[in-house]
């Protein structure tokens, strides 16, 4: 053994409050340095990030594929940390999407579907979400469609788009819904307006409001799982009146039988938890017999004052695009 090498953490204890939930709840990254008591405790190591996260939410993004596919023994590693029943949401590889735009892609799709197999051999395996370039236009709509009969069938998928001709009820908007609902795919609900809502109070509100898109609200449901990524602010109080609006319509999903996926971003991660707190507590209003977040705390495991857990590593493992 290297001593070198302060121990991780031990793992956290408790009840998933989660495995309850008629909906999935997460964040865009599962590692973030500012993290610590509120996701997992002071000191905890990078390799006990993600067995914390997935004690406290049963999902998340996984936007840094979008840049690489990893190798086979990291997606086996991924399985072995995470809590039994997480999913994973990974974004295809920008290689795919934006580079060949669904075009002649046919050795990089397999060796992506090789690695998604893991996460479903594994049950870990949640909607793969496919974020098309802003340029896939309507006149690539066929392209689409070949794409999408191309996957297997029966894994859950998602796709984003963000190109004008697919919005405010356009007929190709809804040509794209009537293909997606035709396979069962989920179209990905980007919503950004609360991101920009207001001026930006600090340096990386005004980054994201340089950056992230500011597309029209699109809320079609054309599969059982609707997928729904939310641009926050840091301040959670500024977003009450959005996120009323959506604890409002998620629980009209669930009532219908629905189970939606969520995702809250912040212009600067360490508020996402935040945020996610916040609308699971209007759903929870709206829908009392859900359980709550769990509090970092309540699955810590005991004290032992003679361990040392050396110092916390530093720095997010996980890169995001939006």
């Amino acid at each position: 053994m290297d001593k070198s090498k302060p121990p991780a953490n031990s793992p956290p204890k408790g009840v998933r409050a989660w495995t309850t939930w008629p909906y999935r709840l997460g964040c865009p990254v599962w590692a973030c340095k500012q993290w610590p008591n509120s996701v997992y405790p002071e000191k905890t190591r990078a390799d006990s990030y993600l067995d914390w996260y997935s004690r406290c939410f049963p999902t998340v993004e996984g936007n840094s594929t979008f840049y690489s596919v990893p190798p086979i023994r990291t997606w086996e590693k991924w399985c072995d940390q995470v809590d039994a029943g997480f999913r994973f949401c990974f974004k295809f590889p920008r290689l795919i999407s934006h580079d060949l735009q669904l075009i002649g892609c046919q050795e990089p799709l397999k060796n992506w579907l090789n690695a998604l197999e893991i996460l479903a051999k594994r049950s870990r395996l949640g909607p793969t979400f496919l974020q098309l370039a802003p340029s896939f236009s309507s006149r690539q709509l066929d392209s689409l469609a070949q794409f999408l009969q191309s996957l297997p069938h029966d894994w859950p998928w998602a796709v984003e788009v963000r190109h004008p001709d697919w919005f405010d009820g356009s007929p190709w908007g809804q040509r794209l819904d009537e293909l997606l609902a035709t396979y069962s795919i989920d179209r990905v609900l980007f919503d950004s307006r609360p991101l920009n809502s207001m001026q930006a109070h600090d340096a990386t509100e005004s980054a994201s409001q340089r950056r992230k898109p500011k597309l029209p609200l699109c809320v079609s449901v054309t599969g059982k799982r609707p997928m729904v990524r939310l641009i926050g602010r840091n301040d959670v109080t500024e977003v009450s009146t959005y996120w009323d609006e959506w604890a409002n319509r998620i629980a009209d999903w669930i009532a219908e039988g629905l189970e939606p996926w969520v995702f809250t971003h912040a212009p600067d991660d360490a508020f996402a938890p935040e945020l996610a707190r916040a609308l699971h507590q209007r759903i929870i209003d709206r829908s009392p017999s859900i359980e709550p977040l769990p509090a970092w705390s309540d699955l810590m495991p005991p004290t032992d004052p003679s361990s040392d857990q050396g110092p916390r590593d530093k720095g997010p493992v996980q890169l995001r695009l939006f």
